[in-house]
């Protein structure tokens, strides 16, 4: 079994960089093989432009789509994106960690989203949700924030947590991917919340970290999350009546 790690966080010290380290641990205990893709360390560029691609089919309008699956055909892609992409084929788990900044994830995750999930190659018009590429392979969040999980519920002053993450959920189901029930590290910040002291803090971000191995030795347990797939729409795309 094997398992990609997708890390999204500058400072090698931080918390994120522990769960890593934490979820590394577990897995490779559990008979994983573990690969951790660094996206600061490796200086990924996370912004899709025309000088990715020195062979363009039109060289005069730059249009992502088209340029992504005329590389994909010719077997042309950006190093850094076939490096990715090769990593995620071999790779039966999938892991995205990250911090939520801005009630979404940081941009070079974002940009890795718009650069490496290849049009043409890993989706198509009919090869996406139940059809997608990654089928049969499992996706999973893992996700540090600031705020207390008391202000991550519906209306709460942090946001609905379940809200925030809809969209990368989303898109991990459009690839195909099961996603399983996402791990929230609350409250990784303790000034303005409830510890009183640094022994307080440290020993609830060990709790977190114990939490997250028991959260991954229990994948088999976790049920997907539903989404909608093709026999839940019309030929339009419009969400079909509800059976009664």
């Amino acid at each position: 079994m094997s398992a990609l790690i997708l890390h999204s966080h500058p400072e090698p010290t931080a918390f994120n960089a522990q769960l890593t380290q934490q979820a590394t641990q577990t897995l490779t205990q559990m008979g994983y093989s573990a690969d951790v893709a660094d996206l600061y360390q490796e200086g990924f560029d996370p912004v899709e432009r025309g000088e990715h691609y020195p062979d363009r089919t039109d060289a005069e309008v730059f249009s992502p789509l088209t340029e992504q699956r005329h590389a994909w055909q010719q077997r042309s892609l950006p190093t850094d994106v076939q490096r990715h992409v090769s990593r995620l084929e071999q790779a039966e788990l999938l892991i995205l960690q990250f911090p939520l900044w801005w009630h979404g994830p940081p941009a070079i995750l974002k940009g890795w989203f718009d650069r490496v999930l290849i049009s043409g190659g890993l989706y198509t018009s009919r090869m996406r949700y139940d059809n997608g590429y990654f089928k049969g392979r499992r996706a999973l969040i893992s996700v540090t924030t600031g705020a207390p999980a008391e202000a991550l519920g519906p209306g709460g002053r942090g946001g609905d947590i379940d809200a925030l993450l809809w969209p990368l959920h989303y898109s991990l189901h459009y690839l195909g991917y099961s996603v399983l029930p996402p791990f929230v590290a609350a409250g990784v910040q303790g000034q303005g919340y409830r510890y009183r002291d640094e022994a307080a803090f440290a020993q609830h971000l060990t709790g977190l970290k114990q939490r997250w191995s028991e959260h991954l030795r229990r994948l088999d347990a976790h049920s997907p999350l539903v989404f909608p797939g093709w026999q839940d729409w019309d030929s339009a795309g419009r969400a079909l009546p509800l059976a009664r």
